[in-house]
């Protein structure tokens, strides 16, 4: 009984049920005792089944359109907007880690100065970035290209250098030359890690692209979420916002996670063992629980 209990708490979907009920829980008391304060303005903390119902309701906002209807309208440009950030700095994250693994001298010139660069808050590198470009659409993706570039370039950076001396001493064996050794052991050792700073990124450009539109508005997500903290709409479109923000967050780091099990062999070959070796272990004790039922003297009278 106590190896079927441990078992189950092993279960992803377990684990995620599990967390939803405590969430789900813990957000209705506080619903309930925020209704019971009478605050001004009322719903500012809605229970789960009217941030639902009005998610379907035209009644929420203006226009003849439900309120999810309005926010996916706004999430698009809000997504464009990040998408094309996180592409312009994993690229340039991924280039300028490659141009630090070739040159010492470049590395301890740029690299400490990108750490200071991503202690700024995005609230206060908005207005700089607007004053330097003069175009609000230029400084949304800037700003999304600039969090989304020290994740790449740090940690592909630590996969270049994660490479042992072996299989240096390999490729000079074999008189290979530097593209070679790039492109035959560096770069494919890179890989992983290269992945780890996009799942870091994806959602810090999602995030960056909403906190823009929050300042400078012309639109997106964050215009609608400002919006409704000003009560010119309903609070449900705040709450539908907050929430479709995690998911798509949350989908992002998930989507790139499949990505790479579709470019890696090693993970395909990975997650196949795994699945082998959980399949052993549960046939193992289904054997062990069969023969203790066959002994001798275990049998009931």
């Amino acid at each position: 009984m106590r190896k079927k209990n441990l078992a189950l708490t092993e279960q992803k979907w377990f684990q995620i049920l599990f967390w939803a009920v405590i969430v789900i829980a813990a957000w209705e008391i506080g619903a309930t005792v925020v209704a019971a304060t009478k605050r001004t303005p009322e719903n500012i903390l809605p229970h789960l089944y009217q941030i639902i119902a009005a998610a379907f309701s035209m009644k929420a906002v203006s226009g003849g359109m439900t309120a999810t209807g309005v926010v996916l309208t706004s999430a698009r440009a809000t997504l464009l907007r990040a998408l094309g950030g996180f592409a312009i700095g994993a690229g340039l994250g991924f280039l300028l880690a490659l141009l630090m693994k070739l040159s010492g001298l470049v590395e301890k010139l740029i690299f400490p100065y990108l750490m200071l660069i991503q202690l700024i808050p995005v609230l206060g590198l908005a207005p700089i970035i607007l004053a330097i470009t003069g175009d609000i659409n230029r400084s949304r993706l800037v700003i999304a290209a600039i969090l989304s570039f020290y994740p790449v370039a740090a940690n592909t950076l630590a996969g270049l250098k994660a490479v042992s001396r072996d299989k240096y001493d390999l490729m000079y064996t074999y008189a290979a030359k530097k593209k070679q050794l790039y492109t035959k052991v560096l770069i494919p050792s890179a890989v992983p890690y290269l992945f780890t700073g996009l799942k870091i990124a994806a959602p810090m450009a999602i995030t960056a692209s909403i906190l823009v539109d929050t300042l400078q508005g012309d639109g997106g997500l964050g215009c609608m979420l400002s919006q409704s903290l000003k009560h010119a709409m309903s609070i449900y479109v705040f709450w539908l916002i907050v929430f479709f923000s995690a998911f798509i967050g949350i989908f992002s780091t998930y989507l790139i996670s499949w990505i790479e099990v579709l470019v890696s062999p090693e993970k395909r070959s990975t997650s196949g063992i795994v699945r082998m070796i959980r399949k052993e272990k549960k046939y193992e004790c289904s054997t062990e629980k069969n023969r203790t039922q066959k002994e001798p003297g275990t049998e009931t009278l």
